[in-house]
């Protein structure tokens, strides 16, 4: 299919009636959207000094704002085009996603209803209210917006966020019909690279192994790959490119990172740009480590500027995109049944797909009392983002609170005013507000000591915990859970398998609240626990990141070579 580069139409117009605003809009516009914030800025301020003030252009600008980062004046820039174009459902979500950037929580969500009420029939609008509500705890209205938004899904009327979608209770199938929907956009925009022949340098035995993520410093992603990549450059053969679409944070792990793999900074590429860069340098197995999960660069793997790409570890489910040709996983978490909902063709680890960092020390925690916590009691934690804190999950928790004296629920403080919004639906379960405590956002290493003070982890349905199961594991604390239908509701249940502590996997709410309350209410039950994931932890091979980085390296090299994989590739 012959694609015309909007960025040229758009140009070519600009060219013809350079004194029309609106055309500098456009080409502003196409700019964004091929990720070249420089000229998408400048396009935008042309339009603005020939229309000064007006709402298209400023919405433009903050946009470009947000893209390089400079969050406070795109802001008011938005709140600005807010002003001249107050009925604009458009430049309300715009605006909405710009006051999320800079905290200011509830703010946003009043952006987002406003568009809601403005297009009330427009699912996309309805998933940004939806979403955001999820992460404020603000459960007005969730049952009927998710309702519109599956309808939406289901019919093809409206593209929803993939990410967003997961929150929801929907199936495996559904998930795959959001996330082609979002691809089928893209790849109808995007023109592919030219098919051209492989360098010189990819005939040579060394594998070159190409990973691209918004998250290469201290962020749950470099957290998880960093200890496996330290040993998968000790195994030779395999050359480990970087492709970061963040800026240095200057953190230890950034420093680790860069010690063992070639680092490229690119997140000041345009997409074409960052496509030729990657393709310059003959990677043979490219690996998104975002997909939809946001800060991504989905438009970059839409050009093919690698010949394998692979879906793994950030978005837990399907890409549905066709640029996509694998996705990694374990027979857990990605179990046949699911397999018909995958656009991918599935490769799957011995162990857990999901590494971690081994070398983490756990110090002891600090003081209960530093932490708000009781000086006795079981202390029930959850440290999952607040938007997979739903009515289910917290119900069910509740009930745990009621059957246990004495206990609390230990939290991640949440944005805006979720926390008393937690606090409320406590005191509607007949549950002291006061028996949940919340912790702010800590230092990576804070964090896992703080962990540590926890006896029991009580996972989310239908997003489970991730990163944060594995910490949890990693600090000594177990965690409970009750894996569902879908990648996104199987991560934890995973971990304990592997760990080979499949009995805190249960089958259902009923299960969950009767195990938490036994363990809560009997020490030396939950003190046996506690000793079996220390014993595990050692000797179930979960955290070992040595065979973790053989299993990869083998899963690299089965992905380069399709013509020689089984019809169910296994590693191991």
């Amino acid at each position: 299919m012959n694609r015309i580069d909007p960025r040229i139409q758009a140009r070519q117009a600009v060219n013809a009636r350079p004194r029309d605003a609106i055309a500098w809009v456009v080409l502003a516009e196409a700019e964004l959207d091929a990720g070249d914030i420089r000229a998408g800025e400048a396009a935008c301020r042309q339009a603005l000094l020939l229309a000064p003030g007006h709402p298209e252009a400023l919405a433009r600008l903050g946009r470009a704002q947000s893209m390089r980062g400079a969050r406070i004046e795109a802001v008011d820039s938005l709140r600005s085009a807010h002003r001249a174009a107050p009925t604009h459902p458009g430049i309300a979500v715009w605006l909405g996603h710009a006051l999320e950037d800079v905290g200011e929580a509830e703010a946003a969500s009043e952006a987002y209803a406003l568009a809601h009420r403005l297009l009330p029939g427009e699912a996309q609008l309805a998933a940004y209210l939806l979403a955001w509500r999820r992460k404020l705890c603000d459960w007005r209205d969730l049952d009927a917006l998710s309702r519109q938004v599956r309808a939406a899904v289901r019919t093809g009327s409206a593209m929803v966020e993939p990410f967003a979608f997961l929150s929801e209770d929907v199936g495996a199938d559904e998930q795959h019909q959001c996330a082609r929907q979002r691809a089928t956009a893209i790849a109808n925009r995007t023109r592919p690279l030219p098919v051209t022949a492989r360098g010189a340098e990819s005939a040579s035995s060394e594998l070159q192994v190409g990973l691209m993520s918004n998250g290469f410093g201290a962020h749950p992603t470099g957290l998880l790959v960093v200890a496996m990549l330290e040993e998968l450059a000790r195994l030779g053969n395999i050359r480990i490119h970087l492709f970061s679409l963040a800026r240095d944070d200057g953190s230890d792990i950034r420093k680790r990172l860069a010690a063992v793999a070639t680092l490229h900074d690119v997140h000041a590429l345009p997409h074409h740009a960052l496509a030729e860069f990657i393709r310059a340098r003959n990677v043979d197995v490219l690996f998104d480590l975002r997909g939809w999960g946001g800060g991504g660069r989905p438009e970059v793997l839409a050009m093919r500027p690698a010949p394998v790409q692979v879906n793994w570890l950030a978005y837990p489910g399907t890409s549905g995109a066709p640029w996509i040709d694998w996705i990694l996983a374990d027979g857990f978490v990605l179990p046949a049944s699911m397999e018909p909902h995958f656009s991918e063709r599935v490769l799957r680890l011995p162990r857990s797909f999901q590494p971690s960092d081994n070398r983490r020390a756990v110090a002891g925690p600090p003081p209960k009392s530093m932490l708000g916590l009781p000086e006795t009691g079981v202390v029930y934690c959850c440290f999952n983002n607040s938007y997979k804190l739903n009515p289910r999950s917290m119900s069910r928790a509740f009930q745990v609170l009621s059957r246990v004296p004495g206990s609390v629920l230990w939290l991640l403080s949440g944005p805006g005013d979720a926390d008393t919004r937690l606090r409320q639906a406590a005191a509607r379960a007949s549950v002291e507000p006061d028996r949940l405590v919340f912790m702010q956002k800590q230092p990576h290493a804070e964090y896992i000591a703080r962990l540590s003070a926890a006896d029991l982890f009580l996972d989310t349905h239908p997003y489970n915990a991730h990163t944060t199961a594995s910490d949890a594991l990693w600090a000594g604390c177990p965690v409970l859970t009750t894996p569902g239908e879908t990648f996104a509701a199987r991560v934890a249940g995973s971990l304990n398998h592997h760990l080979g502590m499949e009995h805190m996997n249960v089958a259902d709410d009923a299960a969950f609240i009767e195990r938490a309350v036994a363990l809560g209410n009997d020490p030396s039950m939950l003190a046996a626990l506690k000793a079996e994931l220390a014993l595990r932890r050692q000797e179930s091979g979960l955290f070992d990141m040595t065979a973790f980085a053989r299993d990869f390296a083998l899963a690299c090299r089965t992905m380069a070579r399709p013509e020689q994989a089984s019809a169910d590739p296994r590693i191991g």
